[in-house]
């Protein structure tokens, strides 16, 4: 579901918004709540929306039709988030009618800028459409990342006449604002004080780069498998895509589709036709995620494609949330670090709202038959690596001895030649398994050794 629904929805006549409610599927910025539930239970969901991106809560529907709040249970419910929630987070709530005499009440949670806990002590967390418990880790996460409060949040130096009109024309149209000012207001797109914020300026500004020179999207093209360095390197493209984030997505999408290498490949028609070497929906997804979720805190730094003869690499500033273990992605907890942006740009259809992004890649790739794709990261950056490379065969998989293939992760990983004395480093193991784990990947031609003899301390194990 679009986020933008909900909005639209509640442009209709009362009856008619009621009833499109009623009936809407319930996703990452919805949900309806029953008449009958108590302040309590409406505490856990506003605690889930505050710690995620905001969103909305419709209560006063029960399976698919409108059953109404009690007038004598109202004020109860509008005093759900000061009783049961610690800290306070910052919602609205206004009744509308239901029809036949029954009042909605609509509240609107804006994301927190701390993590929110129910007064009973459990935390919550919006995931696609349910407000999950979580646990000690999970929270632990959250927490690290919520030591500040998000950046797209705070305000920005310049005012709303720097603004594409154009552009939030469009947009309030999507969501079905009556004006520009209450779209602004409705998304956190202007502050308490009604100040414009970073997230507005990156949407909306025609030119965000004045004030936020890093905010861009550069894409890279070399002729060879490796960059190398001074005459040799292989760099033959390299341009900048700046002007608002809807902007520079489609221009830099327009222009890897222009230049990724393609290979003949049986297709569903029958016939062998040139085919992307990475499949367009896992490399896109890999640009959406890190425009949606770069740290746009990070001065000095911006979005690099860089697309070669074998692979495709995106880079982006900043690190995975807290604890998370890039090793290990589809475990990620989903946490909007951009929570504004995030919102606005599934409101334009640019990005998916179940935060199913990581684990989307995943499945592109592997049905393409191609190996999974490899996150890392630096101090301050996260680099995806989409290789063209085709995925083991099961058979080969078996036949390899345990822990061969964590060796040939940490090399995808490290993308360069590796001595054996850092392949034993980077796994963790002792050299004589690492000797071991090397030769049987060597044995099925996945690696190869390369030095002048056995004894070369500069001897290296390099991808096949």
């Amino acid at each position: 579901m679009c986020g933008a629904e909900v909005d639209q929805a509640l442009t209709l006549p009362p009856q008619e918004a009621a009833s499109r409610l009623a009936t809407m599927p319930e996703g990452q910025w919805f949900e309806r709540k029953s008449g009958r539930v108590s302040p309590k239970d409406l505490a856990r969901a506003i605690v889930a929306f505050a710690n995620a991106e905001g969103g909305c809560i419709v209560v006063g529907l029960h399976d698919g039709a409108v059953d109404g709040v009690d007038a004598t249970k109202v004020n109860d419910l509008k005093q759900a988030a000061h009783d049961h929630i610690e800290p306070v987070p910052r919602v609205t709530m206004e009744e509308f009618d239901g029809g036949a005499g029954r009042q909605l009440l609509l509240i609107r949670v804006d994301p927190g800028e701390v993590v929110h806990q129910h007064r009973s002590g459990e935390c919550y967390l919006r995931v696609g459409d349910e407000s999950r418990r979580l646990g000690f880790r999970e929270r632990q996460e959250l927490e690290y990342d919520r030591g500040t409060a998000p950046y797209d949040g705070t305000p920005a130096a310049t005012d709303a006449s720097q603004l594409s009109t154009e552009q939030m024309e469009h947009y309030r149209a999507a969501i079905g604002a009556r004006s520009l000012e209450s779209m602004l207001a409705a998304r956190g797109l202007v502050d308490h004080r009604r100040r414009l914020t970073i997230a507005a300026y990156l949407l909306f500004a025609n030119h965000p780069q004045l004030l936020l020179p890093h905010a861009h999207v550069r894409v890279l093209r070399y002729a060879e498998s490796e960059r190398g360095t001074g005459i040799r390197q292989g760099l033959e493209y390299d341009e900048r895509f700046e002007g608002s984030l809807p902007a520079q997505l489609a221009r830099a999408q327009q222009a890897i589709e222009n230049l990724i290498p393609t290979r003949k490949r049986l297709t569903t028609s029958g016939r062998f036709e040139p085919t992307s070497i990475i499949p367009r929906d896992a490399w896109l997804e890999g640009l959406v995620n890190a425009i949606v979720h770069r740290s746009y805190s990070a001065a000095g730094d911006h979005i690099r494609v860089e697309i070669f003869p074998d692979r495709i690499e995106i880079s982006s500033p900043g690190r995975f949330p807290g604890l998370a273990d890039p090793t290990s992605p589809l475990t990620i907890t989903r946490y909007a670090r951009n929570p504004r942006i995030a919102r606005v740009c599934s409101d334009l259809g640019i990005a998916q709202e179940l935060g199913e992004g990581i684990r989307r890649i995943f499945e592109e790739v592997r049905a393409a038959g191609l190996t999974d794709p490899i996150y890392s990261q630096g101090p301050a950056s996260v680099r995806l690596v989409l290789s063209a490379a085709d995925a083991i065969p099961a058979d080969v998989r078996q036949r390899l001895p345990r822990g061969a293939l964590a060796v040939l992760d940490a090399m995808r990983r490290a993308n360069r030649p590796l001595g054996t004395g850092q392949v034993e480093e980077l796994v963790g193991i002792t050299r004589p398994t690492a000797l071991r784990q090397l030769r049987a990947l060597q044995e099925e031609g996945l690696v190869r050794w390369e030095g002048n003899s056995s004894k070369d301390p500069r001897a290296t194990w390099r991808l096949r």
